[in-house]
């Protein structure tokens, strides 16, 4: 949705000028900030309510209890809900994934920045209007950011959760979903679900929060190796290939390309320091349209929902995805009929080659398509719903035998068509890859990144990209690191009769670049 895509970071910034970078990074630097846009807010009346609180230092949740405003407007249907998280973190910590549920429902996953000794300030906002529905009543809250704290890893994570309702302002023309049914809770992956949606559902939605995650092979999945290749991080036959599976009855209902996250860990610190790789505070959810399933889903009979990630070796963990299933329905019709009508899907074609040598060369080549049509008989007639999809991918990695150079690019696509009734809604998503590393004789790492999340959403047109180049000293202490580093994203978003255009640069944890362009 154009709204998650919008998701962005609050805050206020400043720029360095050159004189103000130091040689090298030291004890602080700059909070972190994205050049994403804000989430727009209509000119009402407004009210908050704080959702969640609390200090993680290990993995109790947070557990509370939701309660809709009042004086915004009748609960449920308001012009906009935005959810703003706010932290602070000092000391010595890794990044760590954590989500809101409220009534079941995950209504936010993200992950956290890494903090400077001196410690740093940082806060997210998501549109989150969808769930308005679920917003309406008092509900459940469970949160959890998963840490671990002690003499070594002092960071203890400090978090606010806030919801901001707007009040309508004339017609309320919501396109919010009338429901939201979480399929999972937390960290799970779903499987063997039960699913049983209101028997007049014309539209069906799954949204699978996806990530590889906890630190091992699986958080760098693009970088796993077919059994026959020699590398740190073993896959198993399709290598690296990764593709994301919603099934129903057993049956595939919808395939996507994950997004390729890299955490603020990952591959060098001092590159996500002040400036974020896209997604990571605000993760996405892959999302799959099943209204040609939903005569199916109709008869009033539970349905198995599984997700499944496929290229992963079996009994091999390290992806969560939790699921909800959002659903329309129709408002004059208490019992919506149909069925399916065409079918086409195959299994992925992953070809992987791999070259041995002095210089470990792995090329990974994968595709798979999905086409399914399905009619239904609304108050409104006849509608008939075609769900187009394809989705690439292609790696190349080499490496040497001791790792010390290692070289990876990696393009995914997700091209998706919606045809209703002769009218088609497209969503083609390119993510971008292209890191470089090197350890020299003195132990010194070195990374040379850039990471793309590009979509064109029928009209709107969107690149969000970012560069990174970090050094810094191997098996040392944090203060003999020596590290420095420059960044910097750039946001550029186009619309029939709308333009944002926003650049962040970094030098050192130093911001020295915020302009905006249009």
């Amino acid at each position: 949705m154009l709204t998650g895509a919008l998701a962005a970071l609050s805050l206020s910034l400043g720029t360095a000028s050159a004189d103000t970078v130091p040689a090298e990074f030291g004890t602080d630097y700059h909070d972190p900030v994205t050049a994403a846009p804000a989430v727009s807010t209509p000119h009402t009346h407004s009210c908050s309510v704080t959702v969640a609180e609390a200090q993680f230092k290990d993995f109790t949740p947070y557990t509370g209890t939701y309660t809709p405003p009042t004086g915004c407007g009748t609960p449920g249907r308001w012009s906009k809900v935005v959810l703003r998280m706010d932290g602070s973190v000092k000391g010595r910590q890794f990044d760590r994934l954590g989500y809101v549920d409220i009534g079941g429902v995950q209504v936010f996953r993200t992950s956290t920045p890494e903090p400077s000794q001196d410690g740093i300030n940082w806060s997210v906002e998501k549109d989150v209007t969808e769930y308005e529905k679920t917003l309406s009543s008092a509900q459940p809250v469970d949160m959890l950011i998963g840490n671990v704290v002690n003499d070594t890893y002092t960071g203890v994570l400090d978090v606010k959760v806030t919801l901001t309702f707007y009040a309508p302002g004339g017609g309320h023309t919501s396109s919010a979903p009338d429901q939201v049914i979480p399929l999972s809770d937390g960290d799970s992956v779903t499987t063997g679900a039960s699913l049983t949606t209101p028997r007049n559902s014309e539209r069906i939605l799954a949204e699978v929060y996806a990530t590889g995650s906890g630190g091992g092979c699986e958080e760098f999945w693009y970088s796993a190796v077919t059994p026959s290749a020699s590398y740190s991080c073993q896959g198993g036959d399709k290598g690296p290939y990764r593709e994301v599976q919603v099934s129903i009855d057993g049956r595939v209902a919808g395939i996507a390309s994950p997004y390729p996250n890299v955490w603020t860990g990952g591959w060098s610190p001092y590159l996500w320091s002040v400036i974020p790789s896209p997604n990571t505070f605000d993760v996405r959810p892959l999302e799959f349209d099943l209204t040609p399933f939903a005569g199916l889903l109709n008869d009033g009979r539970p349905h198995t929902v599984d997700v499944s990630v496929v290229g992963l070796p079996a009994g091999q963990t390290g992806w969560s995805a939790p699921t909800n299933i959002l659903v329309w329905q129709d408002a004059h019709k208490s019992v919506v009929t149909g069925a399916v009508t065409s079918y086409k899907q195959a299994d992925p074609a992953v070809s992987n080659t791999y070259t041995d040598g002095s210089l470990r060369h792995l090329v990974t080549e994968g595709e798979d398509r999905l086409t399914v049509s399905g009619y239904l008989d609304t108050s409104h007639g006849r509608v008939t719903t075609t769900v187009e999809r394809t989705v690439t991918t292609a790696i190349d990695h080499q490496w040497t035998p001791d790792e010390n150079t290692d070289d990876q690019t990696g393009t995914w696509t997700d091209h998706q068509a919606v045809i209703t009734n002769g009218h088609a809604s497209r969503t083609n998503r390119t993510y971008t890859l292209d890191g470089r590393s090197t350890i020299d004789s003195a132990d010194r790492l070195r990374v040379i990144m850039s990471v793309g999340d590009h979509a064109l959403l029928d009209a709107t047109r969107i690149d969000d990209t970012y560069q990174g180049d970090a050094t810094f000293t191997l098996g040392v202490p944090r203060e003999d690191r020596h590290a420095v580093a420059t960044t910097s994203e750039r946001y550029l978003l186009r619309a029939p009769g709308t333009c944002y255009d926003h650049t962040l640069a970094t030098e050192q944890g130093v911001l020295t670049k915020d302009v905006r362009g249009c």
